[in-house]
């Protein structure tokens, strides 16, 4: 007779297990019964709570199925924080810490277990993450990739325990990290405040961007009152999907006032909800609500952001808050096309240029005077391999150096509209004087402008002025200590050493730049250079080599025809020198 037939269906597979459970068990079978008990009591909310189903259990391990990957990994992302916190509160000599694997792929569904490859490629993901981390497959990774604001570790093809086919891994950073002690950072001696990622109420993964672009926007428009010090969106976002203590985060980013809230957004209507909490007592000293239609959402931003400065300094009259809003789209899907380019500008790739480009054309095609979007493209010119063949014809040149230009005629106040185009004048026209004048502008209408400082900093260590630029960039780096960009701070303060001639220096900066982006050619050619200089021949061809791998097209006549308009001539003379002493060929 025929079987009964088999439930198939598509899933995100979540694999939990806790790193050397029966060491535990040895030492303390009670102890760690009691631990296991809270732990699991903590895991099985936050799956229930991300829309997770649990099936097999066993001891220590846990499985569990989701509609949605991105559920399935922001899951696995608050399981490791609130294991951290748990493991912070307790007195035992070694953490109960869970390794994590999350897959997406076809399972067999029998009462209450789960079954087939799916499962069994999650769990050996999971075996190979180390303890209090997360690995994702290629699969898993292909569907989050661009939703969820995370850094992945590219572990390479691992063959693996009766799967035939080799897995790609990559490991989740944010989850990586073992709990440190950070040192307070000093509070200003003005008003101080972080705007969290606001929790996206609506239901639908998709709109993570949606509530994201809102909480970027209330922060510009809070980040606009001077007598606000205001910690950058890009490093506030460093806690998205994580269980946050906000003393904790007060001390991280040396701020006294925390902002959180939610988004819920269904229809036409939007719905914002925000509490300003005093880190110092834990005290709820604001909170308010807004509803209104889409087409009003820049105006309820604003209302948000003159209630929060309001609750902060009731002294002043909200007459004399003087606030510069960004110009908004005409259309809101232009601004939609904004945020995922946005998106894609953080992956630092060739491939997510081209794509934020794309994004951008697409977005002033909608809204031809949105000046961000055409400041945006413009600043992703500069970064699309200008120095080897390139991919940037003369065509394109002319065309991002007037767009540039109509960015700064079209928007003259708004900080992150100004650096990025001033940087495009920069690199592609030489106008040094110009743009150092209209960063001089953007850092006096908002000094919470960390990118306006660092590209301040960049231009001033091109032109050989290294205390400037390494003041500019420290700026930068106190204002927004953990923002996505902080390569390029970091890269910066290489470029102001090699200008100083403090090879050395510009070597421990160009390797943190490289820590925290491995893509951005920039670093690598700093440590060419600086290696060259100090004598280490056999460095400097290493790193030529590395380079080489990316832009096989380099030459010192293409490197010098194409920074000779935005650097210093002894400048390029030290840098075509070192090149040369590395082996790069003239061309």
């Amino acid at each position: 007779m025929p079987g009964q037939p088999v439930e198939r269906k598509l899933a995100a597979i979540f694999a939990a297990d806790i790193a050397g459970y029966s060491r535990l068990m040895m030492r303390d079978e009670v102890g760690t019964l009691v631990r296991l008990k809270a732990c699991r009591t903590i895991v099985d909310g936050l799956i229930a709570s991300h829309r997770g189903r649990i099936f097999n259990t066993a001891g220590d391990s846990v499985v569990a199925d989701f509609a949605s990957a991105v559920d399935a990994v922001q899951c696995a992302v608050a399981v490791q924080a609130a294991i951290a916190t748990e493991n912070a509160s307790g007195t035992a000599d070694e953490p109960m810490q869970f390794r994590i694997g999350v897959h997406v792929g076809d399972v067999m569904v029998d009462g209450e277990n789960l079954l087939g490859d799916g499962v069994n490629i999650a769990a050996r993901l999971e075996a190979l993450a180390d303890p209090g981390a997360i690995c994702v497959s290629a699969a898993a990774h292909g569907q989050i990739s661009n939703k969820l604001p995370l850094r992945f570790d590219d572990l390479g093809e691992h063959q693996v325990k009766n799967i035939v086919q080799a897995i790609r891994v990559y490991r989740v950073q944010a989850a990586t990290r073992a709990p440190q002690t950070v040192a307070a950072l000093p509070l200003p001696d003005k008003p101080s405040i972080a705007v969290l990622p606001f929790q996206n109420m609506s239901g639908d993964p998709e709109q993570e961007y949606f509530a994201d672009g809102m909480v970027e926007e209330i922060t510009t428009a809070i980040a606009r009152l001077p007598w606000l010090f205001v910690i950058a969106r890009n490093s506030s976002f460093t806690y998205k999907g994580k269980a946050v203590d906000v003393k904790q985060v007060a001390c991280e980013l040396g701020v006294r006032y925390v902002l959180e809230g939610s988004v819920r957004k269904a229809g036409s209507r939007v719905r914002i909800t925000g509490q300003l909490i005093d880190t110092a007592t834990g005290a709820h000293i604001w909170a308010d609500r807004f509803d209104g239609a889409l087409d009003d959402i820049f105006e309820l931003q604003d209302q948000v952001a003159s209630s929060v400065a309001g609750a902060i300094e009731p002294r002043l009259r909200l007459s004399e808050i003087e606030r510069a809003s960004r110009k908004p789209p005409e259309s809101l899907s232009a601004y939609d096309l904004y945020l995922r380019a946005l998106a894609c500008v953080h992956r630092h790739t060739e491939a997510s240029f081209a794509e934020a480009v794309a994004l951008l054309g697409q977005a002033l095609a909608i809204d031809p005077s949105y000046a961000p979007a055409a400041a945006m493209l413009s600043w992703c010119r500069t970064q699309q391999r200008p120095y080897g063949k390139g991919v940037l014809s003369d065509a394109d040149l002319s065309a991002t150096v007037l767009l540039a230009r109509q960015a700064l005629e079209t928007a003259r106040d708004d900080p992150d509209t100004i650096w990025q185009a001033a940087w495009a004048l920069f690199r592609f026209a030489g106008e040094t004087a110009m743009a150092l004048a209209v960063l001089d502008r953007a850092v006096t209408i908002n000094p919470n402008a960390a990118l306006a400082w660092a590209c301040k900093g960049w231009l001033h260590a091109r032109r050989e002025q290294p205390e400037a630029a390494i003041e500019a960039l420290g700026q930068a780096l106190r204002l927004s200590p953990f923002d996505p960009l902080g390569y390029l701070f970091a890269a910066g303060l290489a470029e102001a050493h090699m200008a100083a001639r403090r090879f050395e220096q510009a070597i421990e900066w160009a390797d943190r730049a490289l820590h925290d982006q491995p893509r951005f050619h920039g670093s690598i050619r700093l440590k060419i250079v600086a290696n060259a200089h100090l004598g280490r021949l056999d460095e400097a061809r290493a790193e030529l080599a590395r380079y080489h791998a990316n832009d096989p097209g380099l030459t010192i006549a293409g490197w010098r025809a194409a920074l000779a308009p935005s650097i210093a001539p002894e400048l390029l003379e030290l840098y075509c020198t070192g090149l040369r002493l590395a082996g790069l060929p003239e061309g």
